[in-house]
């Protein structure tokens, strides 16, 4: 179990790490290819728009082929992929390449949450946020990479191909540690009497839940498509300085998910949410406001501390509803959570264009509001813990 553990830490690693590769390198791209603010971020949407696209056959591939497989075959795909991004010299290549990324990533990211949940249900207490908190340091890692590639002058296809083959080798070498068989045996809707259906209660849990993920996935996008484009353009930071509004916004994300499975096992996910939420309006809010390097970077850092724990805690509580079919509310708040991932960036993008990138970036305090007012759908003690029974009939 250990191995496992582990061993699916390296795939959250490696999802991580490769895309974050690709991100330092994005005002690069975006000036080698003359792209507006406008048709920069409509570029950058295709990658959740990919996502969208593929994200609704991960629960069907994951049953047919297991999650251990899918996860590990899609992380190979994603790397080539973002080395195609890399090297793409036109908007409509570049393009492209980010919406089969997105594909590659959206059932990655399904296949390797589930058995992430799989082996938590084995260990019996959470463990879910540690595994977003390694996702965050590969992404950490990532951008501390890339931004050292630019500094030293190392070309993106040099970069990003190295990159690539050495992640995809870390990703292939664990998949003999993964746990074996079906992925769904002990998931809690084996639990569930025969004929039991979701009823309209569910459903509305379900769409609170997909709208909190929507919220961690707007503010984690701001931090990827626009801090450091934000820092350089508009506060006029070095390239090589820029880049740490988005190692802020990960590195105190990692921060929080490191922390945040003993916090959700002491208060519950829903009063740890609510928190962070606030943590990520005020601290975003204060920072455009009042705007300088300094300011900045923190803001930043504290948005990622404050929506540190809502896409895990969305996906394990989509998990866990009864009525529907193993892996089904997983997929649902996956896929539906690339909502934000694709609409973020054309809104700030937008935005920016009319009114500039500062006002375009109030949509991470506004999400944090989100966050606050919808955490009540979110337990306020750990399911993990709880008896498959119990929880049956709590939610019915």
């Amino acid at each position: 179990m250990r191995r496992a553990r582990i061993a699916v830490g390296a795939l959250f690693l490696t999802n991580g790490a490769i895309f974050a590769n690709l991100l330092p390198r994005y005002p690069e791209i975006k000036t080698d290819l003359h792209l507006s603010n406008a048709v920069y971020g409509a570029a950058v949407a295709s990658f959740s728009g990919g996502a969208l696209v593929a994200g609704l056959t991960a629960a069907t591939l994951i049953r047919r082929f297991r999650s251990a497989r899918v996860a590990v075959i899609g992380t190979v795909a994603l790397a080539a992929f973002v080395v195609a991004a890399g090297l793409a010299n036109t908007p409509v290549l570049f393009a492209a390449a980010l919406f089969a990324a997105g594909a590659c990533d959206a059932v990655v990211d399904v296949a390797q949450n589930a058995h992430g949940l799989r082996v938590q249900r084995a260990h019996g207490r959470s463990i879910i946020n540690s595994l977003h908190a390694v996702w965050a340091g590969g992404a950490i890692l990532g951008g501390l990479t890339g931004a050292g590639a630019i500094a030293l002058g190392i070309p993106r296809a040099v970069h990003l191909s190295v990159i690539a083959v050495a992640l995809s080798a870390v990703a292939l070498a664990a998949y003999r540690y993964l746990l074996d068989g079906p992925d769904h045996e002990d998931h809690p809707a084996a639990h569930t009497a025969p004929g039991t259906r979701a009823g309209p209660r569910v459903y509305l849990i379900l769409l609170a839940l997909v709208l909190i993920a929507i919220a961690g996935a707007t503010v984690e996008d701001a931090g990827s498509s626009w801090a450091t484009l934000y820092l350089r353009d508009g506060l006029h930071a070095p390239p090589a300085v820029a880049v740490f509004g988005y190692i802020a916004l990960v590195g105190f994300m990692f921060v929080g998910r490191l922390t945040g499975d003993r916090l959700v096992d002491r208060f519950g996910e829903a009063a740890v949410a609510r928190t962070g939420g606030m943590i990520a309006a005020a601290g975003m809010g204060a920072a455009l406001a009042y705007p300088t390097l300094a300011t900045t970077i923190g803001g930043f850092a504290l948005a990622g501390l404050g929506v540190a724990t809502l896409v895990p805690a969305a996906m394990h509580g989509a998990d866990q509803l009864p009525g529907l079919r193993p892996g089904t509310g997983l997929t649902a708040v996956t896929w539906l959570m690339r909502v934000g991932f694709f609409g973020a960036p054309l809104l700030v993008g937008l935005v920016a264009d009319a009114a500039g990138l500062r006002t375009g970036l109030l949509a991470v305090p506004v999400a944090g509001i989100v966050a606050v007012l919808l955490a009540g759908a979110l337990p306020g003690r750990p399911e993990s813990v709880r008896d498959a029974r119990e929880l049956d009939r709590e939610h019915t």
